[in-house]
């Protein structure tokens, strides 16, 4: 049996449905829960794993951010003579840094449009699991694409700005 009853009205509620329970069954004990609590234990798995997935998100990130900066440092190395070329010509720092950068830039852009369709294949699927879903819009990976952009450019910013800004006379003098 399912009643709605408004929370100020629960303890009498309660009492009077325990009271009319026991005169026509008797021998059933009264025992009730509420739907709040069922829903919150039907959906404890997607809860946990919620917290797995962010959990392993955080973590991906970090180590993806950590090749990234090494990728960085190793791209910047190698160029470094051509920085300093471009340097000594009068090119301006916006313009290596977006030299630096572009590159890299591109294959995050390329790993996004990758992963987009394949995301929103396995979205479906599990949102198709529950009753009531709602359904994935492009806006979700456009900004999960931007969001990936902005971590690129903060964790290379460091080495390309570095590249960008040494003294072109110090690498051009040891080549």
């Amino acid at each position: 049996i399912s009643v709605l009853v408004s929370e100020s009205e629960m303890e009498a509620a309660l009492a009077h449905m325990e009271k009319v329970w026991s005169q026509f069954v008797t021998e059933r004990p009264f025992d009730y829960s509420f739907l709040a609590e069922r829903y919150s234990w039907y959906y404890r798995g997607e809860q946990s794993q919620n917290e797995l997935f962010i959990i392993f998100a955080v973590l991906a990130i970090f180590i993806a951010s950590m090749g990234l900066f090494g990728l960085a440092t190793f791209n910047t190395l190698q160029r470094r003579k051509e920085v300093s070329i471009r340097k000594v010509l009068g090119a301006p720092i916006g313009s290596i840094v977006h030299l630096l950068s572009k590159e890299i830039l591109i294959l995050i852009l390329v790993a996004n449009i990758v992963a987009w369709p394949i995301a929103w294949y396995f979205m479906s699927e599990w949102l198709n699991g529950f009753a009531y879903h709602i359904e994935m819009s492009v806006l979700t990976y456009l900004i999960a694409g931007a969001l990936a952009v902005v971590i690129t450019l903060i964790t290379i910013g460091s080495q390309t700005l570095k590249a960008a800004l040494i003294n072109p006379a110090t690498i051009l003098k040891n080549e």
